[in-house]
C-alpha cells in the first residue's frame, strides 16, 4: 500500500487486484489527485453461517487519502446488489447507479447481495424450517450489520465516517439495525447517517393492505385473514391459494411476523442519527404523503438533525418518468435526486 500510494503520487500506478478506471484532475484544494474508481468483489460472513456476495467501489483517490463509506440495502423480493429484479423485464441498476455517482462525490460504498440471491449463499433445499430460520428477520437485519463491520475493515475507508443507505423495503433493514450500530459502544466505528429512500413510514402490514385494496380489492379480507394468522403464529397458512403465495411465500413466515408489526416511524423517533428522507413524488408503491408522513412525522419527535425531500415526477426506483403511464424503472437516477443525496452525504461524512 505504501509502495502504490508513492507511484501514485508521482503519476503511475501499480497492479491491482481489483478493477480500475482512473485519471488525473486538478483541483485547487487537493492539488493533482486520481479520478475514477476501484471496484472489488468481496466476500465475507453474514448472519446464522450464512456468506454474502458484494462489491465495494471506491473513488480513486482512496489509495492516497481515507474516504467515507455507504453500505447500500437493497428492496424487497430478488433484488441484487446492483438494484435488479428477474421479476422486473428491464434492467434497473439503482444500487450500482448510486454506487457510482457517490464514488464521484468521493464516497466509497458497499452493495451486497442479500441472502438466497445472486453469489450469497442459496437458499435451502431442505426442510420448510431451515428455510423459515435462513430467510427471518433477524439474519436481514444482522446481514446488515455484518456489511457494515466489513465496510469497516477496508484500509481505504474512514471508520468514523459511515453510513446506511436502504431502498424500499431496505430501509426497514436500515432503521432496524442503526440502533445498534450507532451506539455509543461502537465509539468511533459508530454509524454516523441514515438515508431511507423510497421507504415506507407505515407498518408493512398497512402498506400490504393499501396496495391489495388498490390494485385487488377482492383480496384484501383473506389476505387480512392470512396476516393476523402469520402475526400471531409466525407461520404461513397451508394452501394459500396462488395469488396470496406470491404475497405470502410458504417459507417466510418467521420473516413476516416480524416485518408486517415493524413500525419504522417509532425507530427512526429513536434514533438521534442523522436522517435523509428521498422519495418519488410519483412513488405508486410507497405514496406520498399518505405512506411516508409517519417518517417525516417522526424526524421532528428526535434531538438528531434530519431532511426530506421530496421530488416530484420521480418513480419508487427514483427514476423520472418520461411519460404519465411509466413505470419508472429505466434510465438514471433522477439529477435531482443524486444532486440532493451527494450534497447531504458530503458535509455529513466529510467527504
Amino acid at each position: 500500500m505504501i509502495l502504490r500510494r508513492a507511484l501514485l503520487a508521482m503519476g503511475l500506478s501499480a497492479p491491482l487486484a481489483a478493477h480500475t478506471q482512473s485519471a488525473w484532475a486538478q483541483s485547487p484544494w487537493k492539488g493533482y489527485y486520481a479520478t475514477g474508481t476501484t471496484e472489488r468483489a468481496v466476500r465475507f460472513a453474514g448472519s446464522d453461517g450464512a456468506t454474502l456476495a458484494g462489491t465495494l467501489l471506491l473513488p480513486r483517490w482512496s489509495e492516497l487519502q481515507k474516504v467515507p463509506g455507504v453500505v447500500l440495502i437493497a428492496g424487497s423480493g430478488p433484488t441484487d446488489r446492483d438494484g435488479n429484479n428477474p421479476l422486473v423485464p428491464e434492467r434497473i441498476d439503482l444500487l450500482k447507479q448510486i454506487a457510482e455517482l457517490l464514488a464521484r462525490a468521493g464516497i466509497g460504498s458497499l452493495r451486497y447481495d442479500k441472502r438466497g440471491i445472486g453469489g450469497s449463499t442459496p437458499r435451502p433445499t431442505g426442510s420448510l424450517e431451515e428455510q423459515e430460520q435462513f430467510f427471518a428477520w433477524e439474519n436481514f437485519v444482522g446481514d446488515v450489520a455484518s456489511a457494515h463491520r466489513e465496510l469497516l475493515r477496508h484500509d481505504e475507508i474512514k471508520p468514523y465516517a459511515t453510513a446506511l443507505l436502504g431502498h424500499s423495503e431496505g430501509g426497514l433493514l436500515a432503521l432496524a439495525a442503526a440502533g445498534a450500530l450507532s451506539a455509543k459502544e461502537m465509539g468511533a466505528r459508530k454509524l454516523h447517517g441514515l438515508v431511507l429512500a423510497a421507504t415506507p413510514g407505515r407498518p408493512l402490514a398497512d402498506i400490504v393492505r393499501a396496495q391489495i385494496a388498490r390494485n385487488a380489492s377482492s383480496l384484501v379480507e383473506p389476505a387480512e385473514r392470512t396476516m393476523s394468522t402469520i402475526i400471531a403464529t409466525g407461520r404461513v397458512p397451508a394452501g394459500l391459494p396462488q395469488e396470496q403465495q406470491i404475497l405470502f411465500p410458504p417459507y417466510a413466515g418467521p420473516f413476516l411476523q416480524s416485518a408486517l408489526a415493524f413500525d419504522p416511524a417509532k425507530a427512526l423517533a429513536d434514533l438521534d442519527l442523522a436522517c435523509l428522507i428521498l422519495q418519488g413524488g410519483a412513488d405508486r408503491q410507497v405514496v406520498p404523503m399518505v405512506d411516508i408522513q409517519p417518517l417525516i412525522d417522526a424526524l421532528g419527535q428526535r434531538n438528531g438533525p434530519g431532511e426530506a425531500v421530496i421530488v416530484a415526477g420521480v418513480s419508487h426506483n427514483l427514476k423520472l418518468l418520461a411519460w404519465p403511464a411509466d413505470p419508472g424503472f429505466a434510465g438514471p437516477v433522477a439529477p435531482a435526486v443524486a444532486d440532493k443525496l451527494a450534497s447531504w452525504l458530503r458535509p455529513l461524512l466529510g467527504a
